[in-house]
């Protein structure tokens, strides 16, 4: 049984992927990512030597540290983080204990480099509907919480791709965008590993909403109404992101849990 400084696996996986997931923050030395290069989603690296240096960056914030064991390493951390006034807790297990229970983990060779702030840089078309949406969604969710966005004319994207070192998305010829009959959410599913039915079953109603496939999923045309409405309620793009990660917080959340549930309210007849 776990203390009450530890989460278990089980308790962790029901949170990763929500709003309001904690902070994860992986402290396996280096020769251990060797051995493992992937990650909890949305995870911290952290070096655990030099906490004194990173530790502020935490305030204010629920923090779950993982290790390889769950061990010395992780509870040693999560004793410095509360005793400056961090809410801390370890994952029972550690990193090993995620992987073999065989939870989501993030494959970190495709991401993109990060800026002087630590946040991976992306930019796209301006005016977005459905992939310029649940791809950010998706990476703030599952990739990198900090992730910045850009939002240019068509014709900059490369330009400023290349100006800024920001990974061009969704658009034609680069490496984040559609192939084939999918779209780009569902190339990033792939790449970064994220392979799991919540996000399987999102990606046919984003790819059937995008590409004017609403016979993927029931929930595409649903998925479709809404975009346009929002992309007609904003006129900037960043307010309607954060705006609409809400809804596909919705619909991950129906995705996982909800997506057998049926909801009728059928009329009493009166009696004659």
């Amino acid at each position: 049984m776990p203390s009450n400084t530890e989460i278990t696996v089980s308790q962790l996986s029901r949170l990763i992927g929500l709003p309001d997931t904690p902070t994860l923050v992986d402290v396996r030395p280096e020769d251990e990512h060797g051995d493992d290069p992937r990650l909890l989603p949305a995870s911290y690296r952290r070096d655990y030597r030099t906490i004194s240096d990173w530790v502020a960056g935490f305030h204010g914030r629920c923090v779950i540290v993982i290790c390889g064991d769950g061990l010395t390493l992780s509870q040693g951390v999560a004793a410095f983080l509360r005793q400056e006034g961090i809410e801390a807790q370890t994952l029972e297990g550690g990193f090993t204990a995620w992987r073999d229970a065989g939870q989501l983990l993030l494959k970190r060779d495709k991401l993109p480099a990060r800026d002087a702030k630590g946040r991976t840089l992306w930019v796209t078309r301006a005016r977005p509907k459905i992939d310029r949406i649940a791809c950010p969604w998706l990476i703030r969710r599952f990739v990198d919480r900090d992730a910045a966005f850009l939002f240019v004319g068509a014709s900059e994207v490369l330009a400023v791709a290349e100006e800024f070192n920001a990974a061009p998305f969704d658009i034609e010829n680069v490496f984040w965008s559609h192939r084939g009959e999918t779209c780009t959410f569902d190339t990033m599913v792939e790449e970064f590993g994220l392979d799991s039915e919540p996000l399987r079953r999102l990606a046919l109603i984003v790819r059937g909403a995008d590409t004017s496939r609403p016979d993927l999923a029931p929930q595409a045309e649903g998925l479709l109404a809404a975009s346009l409405g929002y992309s007609r309620m904003y006129k900037d793009d960043l307010i309607q992101l954060e705006a609409a990660m809400g809804l596909y917080d919705a619909f991950y959340r129906w995705c996982r849990d909800a997506h057998a549930e049926t909801h009728n309210w059928p009329s009493t007849k009166s009696k004659s």
